[in-house]
This record gives structure tokens, sequence and C-alpha cells, in this order.
């Protein structure tokens, strides 16, 4: 039997070495550019006991999660599927600070099941929250650090979605759904089955079972904003939220936006303005991001919240690639002269390798493109010619 000790679980793969650099200068790029922006860096951890990991979250959330015993206290212990709960949870109860905090994190998560076909189950996530503003300010500068960092990653915004939760939460609040009805309903939004929709509402009286057969025809630009104000009930709740999405219109007007009332992701935990951002050469979106406002609850203390999280996998993928940094190889052995020039060279920023002896025809293969050959007291690169 052949061996396969190599194979990796489903859906878990390693990141080989040019893949693996574009991934790091991105996370560098990005993390200081949040802290350009007064986002300081945490590192929550990656196991945490399920009853805090999974605290407020949502049953989808819960169904991402691997739990496993932990063999020192037997109790049960989850591998985070999400970051975001363990930073407000940092926010809310070891921070602890009064007025605004600004927070960004980096680090891998677990999911039980692949998001999408070909997705992997070991996504990098990236992310930036903000922590302590209720107004709308923060919802705009957090799409906008958004639309920065995808720019930094030179990948261009086809749209960028809003929606709010707050119009199909105040429509099934009117209604009067119980939590398995208003469960289902939202099932069927999300996945668009609008045969369904139109069978979980038939008992419903109108306006609210119009507005939330409604609900998935509202999608577009500006304009849809308007229409929504006249098709749906005015309710104050509803009021408040398009009134909000108008304002993030006028404010972002410079961004490619799109307004989508029947996205819902998020909603177990989201609490108002959601967005997500999309972009040429990728199935789903490559964002998500919005305001999760006393999720800190469930840790000691709610505070207004809203920030945005990318897999740092798929944006190196949809990043244009350059070619790869050939490095230079420096002959052995290794004297004080060439050490001398080798510190030189890395100081510059080059990658300079020393050729340890018995390996002579397999430098390219390690990367190498030019080599350091003496000149008399001197030492030039010339290009690496191996058979």
């Amino acid at each position: 039997m052949a061996n396969r000790r190599w194979l990796l679980p489903e859906a878990i793969e390693d990141v080989l070495p040019h893949d693996a650099t574009r991934i790091e200068a991105l996370r560098r790029s990005l993390l200081d550019e949040f802290a350009r922006h007064g986002y300081d860096f945490v590192i929550p951890p990656l196991l945490e006991y399920v009853d805090s990991l999974l605290t407020a979250s949502g049953h989808d959330l819960d169904l991402r999660t691997f739990k496993l015993v932990d063999q020192l206290s037997g109790r049960s212990m989850g591998v985070r599927a999400d970051i975001t709960p363990q930073v407000a949870r940092i926010d809310a109860h070891l921070l602890n600070r009064k007025g605004v905090t600004r927070l960004c994190y980096c680090g891998s998560v677990l999911h039980t099941l692949p998001a999408g076909f070909n997705a992997t189950r070991e996504p990098l996530q990236i992310g930036a929250e903000l922590y302590g503003h209720a107004g709308l300010e923060a919802d705009i500068e957090a799409i906008r650090l958004l639309a920065t960092a995808l720019g930094l990653c030179r990948i261009a915004a086809s749209r960028f979605d809003l929606g709010h939760v707050g119009v199909f939460r105040a429509l099934t609040r009117q209604a009067g759904l119980a939590p398995e009805a208003e469960e289902e309903l939202f099932d069927a939004l999300q996945g668009k089955d609008l045969p369904a929709v139109r069978e979980l509402v038939a008992g419903l009286a109108d306006p609210i079972r119009s507005a939330l057969l409604t609900l998935p025809e509202l999608y577009g630009d500006r304009r849809m904003l308007d229409r929504a104000a006249q098709v749906l009930p005015a309710l104050p709740e509803i009021d408040a939220a398009l009134s909000e999405l108008r304002r993030l219109a006028e404010a972002l007007a410079d961004l490619p936006l799109s307004f989508d009332l029947a996205d819902l992701r998020g909603y177990h935990y989201h609490s108002g303005v959601v967005f997500a951002a999309y972009c040429a050469g990728s199935p789903g979106a490559v964002a998500l991001g919005g305001r999760y406002d006393d999720f800190g609850r469930a840790y000691g203390r709610a505070r207004a919240a809203t920030g945005f999280s990318m897999d740092l996998r798929e944006l190196a993928r949809l990043s244009p690639s350059g070619e790869p940094r050939g490095a230079i190889l420096a002959p052995w052995p290794e004297d004080d002269t060439l050490h001398a020039e080798a510190l030189r060279l890395r100081a510059q920023g080059e990658h300079v390798v020393l050729a340890l002896p018995g390996h002579e025809g397999t430098w390219r293969e390690a990367g190498c493109d030019r080599i350091l050959v003496r000149s008399g007291n001197h030492w030039i690169i010339e290009s690496l010619k191996e058979n």
C-alpha cells in the first residue's frame, strides 16, 4: 500500500513559498495601514471555552466551530471559526476603555465545512473593528478603510453592497413571528427561495406580507432607496434604516455602491448597517462587515461596534502577482570581504544565499538567478548560469 501520510484533510492545504511570501507581504502592508489609522493590533488565542467563543454569535457560527474537550478542565473548548467575537471580548472585558477603541487582527480560523466550492476550511482572517461610537461616522470610516485596504492589495472592487438588518427585523417584529418561523423566513430569503418565502408569509396580513415578498426585489443603486420608502410600511425602524443608507450614499458617493435590503448575512449578531465588497474573479464577497452594537454585553459591557473582515489567502489569490524576486548566490567559502558584501546587499533589500558546498547545479531551484563574482578587489553581480 502506498504511503499516504503526506495527504492533508479535505479543504486544508499548505501554502508554498511564492504564495506564502505574497500573503505575508499583504499582511504586513494591511496591518501597517490599519496602524496608520489608529487601529491597535491584538492576537486572540486559537482556542477558547465554547461558552465564551460562541456567546451571542448565533447558530451558524456554532455549526462552523470545531469542538473538543480540554484535558485540564474537562470543559468544552472550540477552535475559533471567527475572530470578531474574540476582539469584541477583548474590547469589552480586557481593555475596558471609556472612549473609542480601534483594534485590528490577523490569524487563522478553522471551519467544520468549507464556505463554498473550492473554499478552504482554514481561512487567514484579517480585519479591523471600531468600538465606542454609535454614530454613522464609524460605519463610514470602516467602509472607507475597507476600500483603502483593497486598493493596497491592488484589487478593484466592482461594488460595495450596503444593507440594513433593521428593515427585516422591523417587519418580522411587526408580524409577530415566532423565533422558529422567523428563522425559516430568514433562511428562505438568504437562499433567494421565493416560493418558500411566499409560503411562509401566506398567513400574514398586509402590508407586512407584501413588504416581505417585495424585500428580495429591493436591490440596486441609490434610486432603490426611494422605491423602498414607497413600498415598505412607514415604521420608525424602517424610516431610520433608509435614512442611514441615504447618508451613506452621500458620504461614499465616490465608491461603486449598490444596496440590497434582503442581504442578511450576519443577521444573528448584526444590529444595523451591513456591507460587503465584490470584485471580478471572485464568486462571492471578498470582504464582509457591518454594525454589531451591544455584542459586548455578553462579556459584561455593551459597546457600539462596527468593522469588517477578509480572508488574506483569497486577497493574495486575487491580487496581481508579479514575478518572484530572485536571490543572489554567494559562493563558498565565505571570507570577510564576501561576508561584508552580503551584509551590504541584504541591507539594500536583496536576498543573498550562501552556496553551501556540494550542491552545484541546484541553486536555480532554490530561487537564485544571480551570483556574486570576485573581480579584483571587488564583488560584481552576474547572471547565474547552471546546466
